[in-house]
Order: structure tokens, then sequence, then C-alpha cells
């Protein structure tokens, strides 16, 4: 059950509907070494110390664009860091944003066909991706190809995300254990290999879904249900220098849109709808009081009708027939 106040914003119906106060530095010369047609997305969270390390060796494996997302405003040292790194572009957001504001904001700074999103936490090495290996996983032909990670100590993380039913609520089993295209719900972390096009074809990171992983699981089931697939290639081997994250599946009222959107519509014939008689099971699990829980119902409808030519299946279908994907 969950109480909070009332969200107000709508569920966005175009890619990067939200636009975001910024300020841009450098990127305005190509690298000088274009090997394939992918940017790279870097999430930034820690210290400014470690940002040169993090950026020395993915300026020479080839990548068409470097776009480093600078969620610090205070960071006095990225001007200095933007003239030792003429080529990428750093993007500093002056307004509070999420993870998926910050991918939005990266996919639409490029035009490259595919964007490789990383996070500072990792250990990014020399050759990091090489056009042969960017040549097999896209062969895979997917939206988005996540990598098999593994934690300091080089352990296995947990990355393949299973769904199944319990009780009528959504659940996933975790599991370190994958093989070439194995198919996974979420890229764990939102690391991963993105079909740009695809990506914004499925409208992007919903902004108005602060929680960080259902964010992540909103866009991923999106996509499964509009017919994308999300694999993970053993050969996209990727470490965490540090600690690896924890995934925080504490529920906010943002995380209604993500059930409203992905849990609600049923797929009849060749769209997708959501059954005016539905409401009373959200009201009764919502906590929000009658006239909020109405007024976000009725925008996931509004949302799901301007979508429901994009439906191919249903949660129901798609957890029943995950074997066969």
């Amino acid at each position: 059950m969950l109480t909070a106040e009332s969200a107000m914003n709508t569920i966005p119906t175009i890619f990067n509907e939200r636009q975001i106060n910024m300020t841009v530095l450098g990127g305005r010369q190509k690298p000088s070494h274009i090997a394939m047609d992918v940017a790279v997305i870097l999430l930034n969270s820690s210290g400014s110390h470690f940002r040169v390390q993090v950026l020395e060796n993915p300026v020479t494996c080839g990548f068409s664009d470097i776009i480093s997302l600078e969620p610090h405003r205070e960071n006095r040292n990225i001007e200095e860091t933007a003239h030792r790194f003429p080529s990428v572009k750093f993007i500093v957001p002056l307004d509070t944003v999420t993870d998926g504001d910050m991918i939005n904001i990266g996919m639409s700074e490029t035009d490259a066909s595919h964007v490789l999103v990383l996070r500072d936490s990792l250990a990014i090495p020399h050759g990091v991706v090489s056009p042969k290996l960017v040549e097999h996983v896209l062969k895979l032909d997917c939206y988005c190809v996540a990598p098999r990670l593994i934690d300091a100590a080089h352990g296995g993380v947990a990355v393949r995300s299973i769904p199944f039913a319990e009780r009528g609520h959504l659940h996933m089993e975790m599991t370190a254990v994958v093989t070439e295209g194995a198919p996974t719900v979420y890229p764990f972390d939102i690391v991963g290999l993105y079909n740009r096009e695809k990506f914004i074809r499925l409208g992007g990171f919903d902004y108005t879904i602060l929680s960080p992983y259902y964010q992540n699981m909103d866009l991923a089931l999106r996509s499964w249900l509009w017919g994308e697939r999300t694999v993970i290639s053993p050969s996209f081997l990727l470490s965490y220098a540090g600690a690896v994250p924890v995934e925080t599946m504490t529920a906010d009222v943002t995380y209604l849109h993500c059930y409203l959107k992905n849990m609600l519509p049923v797929f009849k014939i060749d769209h997708g709808v959501i059954s005016p008689f539905s409401f009373f099971r959200f009201f009764y699990n919502s906590s929000c009081g009658f006239f909020e829980s109405r007024r976000l119902f009725k925008d996931a409808v509004r949302w799901t009708t301007v979508n429901r030519y994009r439906f191919k299946t249903d949660i129901k279908h798609l957890v029943e027939n995950w074997g066969a994907v």
C-alpha cells in the first residue's frame, strides 16, 4: 500500500518532453579517430578527481561522440577538464534531474545509431568496447544489449532479471548465470548498448517516475510490451571499480505511473486497453484517495489510448511466455 502526496506531472507522450536548463561545455570538435557509429553517455556521480581517469580510455576507443553528464553543479574543475578533452561534450543540468533525464538529454545530443550508457562507478579500461565487439552484439538486433557485470573481486553480479507472478504481483528473479542472447527484463544499473532510434520511439525514460529502479523498470517493461527485446551478451563484460549498487525497490507515489502503464493494460486483438473496471482494484491498492486515484488512472488511460497500437502483448502473457521470448 502506498501513502504519498499527489504526483502532479502527467505521463509524457513524446520523447524528451521535459525541457531542462543546462550548461554545455566542450564537444566542439569530433574525436580524431571514429571507428564505429556508437556514442557514449557517461553518467557521473563521483568526485572530480576520478573524472580524468574515467575519460582517458573512452576517448581512444573510436566512439563517434562522448557525452559526459555532470549532475554536480558545484564542480569547479569542469572547465579545466573540458579543455583537456576537447572532443568530449560536458553537460551540467541546472535543474534537479534523474538518471533517466540525463540519458534522455544524452540521446538528444547525438545522431549515432547506437549509444553505450556507462557509469563512472565502472572500471573503464582501454578498449572497453571495440568495433569487433560492437559488430558482434549488434547482430543480436535488439533494443538494448546489456553487459555481464562483475564486481571488483571478479565475482559475478546478478544482472539477469526473469519475471514471475506471485499472488497477482510481478516479481523479478535475479541471476548471475547468463548465456549469449539470454533475455532480461531490464539492463542492470541502466548500463547497456541501446539502439537510439528504438529508444526514442519508445519515448525514453519517464521523468515523472523519480525512483531509479522503477524508472528503469518502466521503460524496460514498455519495450517488451511494445515488441522490443533486451538481452545479455557475456562477451560484453564490464567490472565495477568499487561496491556494486544495491537496487532500491521501495515504491514512492511515482511508482504508480509504472504500475498503471505496464500492469493494467490488456492486449485485445491488435491494441492495448485499460478496462474502466480496473480502476477499483487500483484505487484499493493505491491509498492515494479517491480523487487523486481517479486523476492518475485517467492520465494512464489517456496515455494508453494514445499508444494503444504500440502494444504487442500484455504483462500477463509476457510473464507466462517468458521462456519463449
